[in-house]
């Protein structure tokens, strides 16, 4: 009878002699496994890069200093360059003012950013929402940097609102603002025009980051992010793991050349220290630049095209069998209410509370989705959770959302009117989450005609009643919408609003 191994018991250098083999075999073997479902994390498969690993992964490629230095041993800074111009290209940045290097992934790219934003603003605030990436704050704290958090909306996308709300109080300090392009779980998109007009309203000089490691590149290849003057943005990181599938984590960051920081000589080196690290590893640049040149501009758009159809697919079976699912229609993401624990742990889902959620990257199949779908329909019928078609309280909330003065949601010509307990003042306006039925579909919420103003202590009364209502339940949702049949999490926007109201006549409280 053999004895299995586990893997930390094999690698255990302490032990002697080591099978080598044996520990790559169970690396290989376990990753094989895994790959069949592994749905829930952004990494593009369909690239081959065999070729690179084979030819140069023997070596050390080290693209120590700034990309632009020309000596040292065996580097790729010259593909490492034509990365970092193929991507300024794409995101329209100007010729003379441009300047990057490929770092070790998102994070790196972002404090780098960051790190050189807080040199040319040293006293200011960096303002970031609750849906950006965990390494934000993590930059912040390296950095010693005062962070400012702004609540996102139900859907991912950042407040305005709010944002405004917290620049009006520290508008003589500069704003250092983080945008993402692709949050975490439901690959919102902040606007960085709307986040830039913000800033312009109230005169707040300072520094636009946008954090597009997921969906920054496809965002790009469509024209909907850019990186030239009119935009106001001065930097951007993107990861080269995710849409570009590179084989070890990498990734870009490009920053204005007015805004970075010019590094000192290095003597014992000969090159100019300009980057986070130091010592870069020249093999993630030669991978980059592979992947990008077998497909070209046109290669990777179709690409694209090809995971956001796979994502709408995905939305309409899983609606279909009752699990009500949406996504952005930019996204390869497809947000749905979490399934059981056994589905969760097989296909790998990233999952937050009662959300998660499956990514459709490029060479994630038709057939994956299907198999992942039979799976929820199975656990169904074996009892182990009721469908959330079931919860019409827990459907997800849909798509960016026009909300105008009147307090109606633009959605299309279905109309849907939702009961109101607390019919609030109008001179408090209130955009209500919705649910939606199909990833297309579009639902107009409206809300009772306007009465005359009250006196303010009917809207304090009317702000206090709410937080009572609207507070958090213990799924972290907002009971009070719950009870109206609606989705949010808390605290919820008419929590929110309620809450300011009591600052803005209460402000001693």
């Amino acid at each position: 009878m053999t004895q299995t191994v586990s893997l930390t018991d094999a690698a255990d250098l302490s032990r002697a002699p080591v099978d080598i083999t044996t520990v790559l075999d169970h690396l290989v073997r376990e990753a094989d496994a895994a790959a069949a479902t592994s749905i829930g994390f952004p990494a593009a498969v369909d690239l081959d890069q065999t070729e690179v690993m084979a030819r140069l992964g023997n070596r050390l490629w080290n693209n120590i200093g700034d990309p632009a230095d020309p000596g040292g041993g065996a580097h790729t800074r010259a593909l490492e360059r034509a990365v970092i111009a193929w991507l300024a290209d794409i995101l329209a940045m100007p010729t003379d003012d441009r300047w990057g290097y490929v770092t070790t992934g998102g994070t790196e790219g972002n404090l780098s950013a960051l790190h050189a934003a807080r040199r040319r603003y040293p006293t200011a605030r960096i303002y970031y929402s609750t849906a950006a990436h965990y390494s934000i704050p993590k930059s912040l704290q390296i950095l010693g940097a005062r962070g400012v958090v702004v609540s996102a909306r139900p859907d991912g996308e950042m407040d305005y609102a709010h944002l405004a709300a917290q620049l009006r109080k520290r508008r003589r300090r500069p704003a250092i603002v983080v945008a993402t392009a692709g949050t975490t779980l439901t690959e919102a998109v902040d606007d960085t025009t709307r986040i830039r007009a913000v800033l312009d309203d109230y005169g707040v000089d300072g520094h636009l980051h946008v954090d597009a490691a997921l969906s920054g590149i496809p965002l790009a290849l469509d024209g909907r992010l850019r990186f030239d003057d009119a935009g106001g943005v001065g930097s951007i990181a993107v990861s080269g793991h995710k849409f570009l599938g590179v084989p070890t984590p990498c990734g870009v960051v490009l920053i204005r050349d007015r805004v970075r920081g010019h590094g000192s000589h290095v003597a014992y080196t000969d090159t100019v220290d300009t980057t986070i690290t130091g010592s870069r590893c020249g093999l993630a640049a030669a991978l980059l630049w592979h992947a990008i040149a077998t497909h070209g501009r046109e290669g990777h758009r179709w690409r694209a095209i090809e995971a956001r159809t796979l994502a709408a697919y995905a939305v309409d079976q899983l609606t279909a069998v009752g699990w009500p699912a949406w996504r952005h229609p930019h996204a390869f993401t497809v947000v749905l209410p979490t399934p059981p624990e056994p589905v969760r742990k097989k296909w790998l889902l990233a999952t937050d509370g009662d959300t998660s959620h499956i990514i459709c990257m490029p060479g994630v199949t038709r057939g994956q989705i299907d198999a992942f779908i039979a799976d929820l329909v199975a656990s169904h019928h074996r009892g182990r959770s009721r469908s959330p078609g079931s919860h019409p309280n827990r459907r997800p909330v849909p798509l960016d959302t026009d909300f105008s003065s009147s307090g109606t949601v633009h959605r299309s010509t279905e109309v849907i009117t939702m009961a109101t307990r607390l019919r609030r003042p109008p001179r408090v306006p209130v955009a209500r989450p919705r649910h939606q039925r199909r990833p297309d579909a579009h639902v107009l919420a409206a809300r009772p005609s306007p009465q005359p103003p009250p006196a303010d202590h009917t809207v304090i009364a009317w702000a206090r009643t709410t937080l009572t209502v609207h507070r958090a339940g213990d799924n972290g949702l907002c009971r009070g919408c719950e009870d109206l049949g609606q989705f949010a999490w808390a605290p919820c926007p008419t929590a929110r609003d309620a809450d300011d109201t009591l600052t803005d006549h209460l402000p001693g409280q």
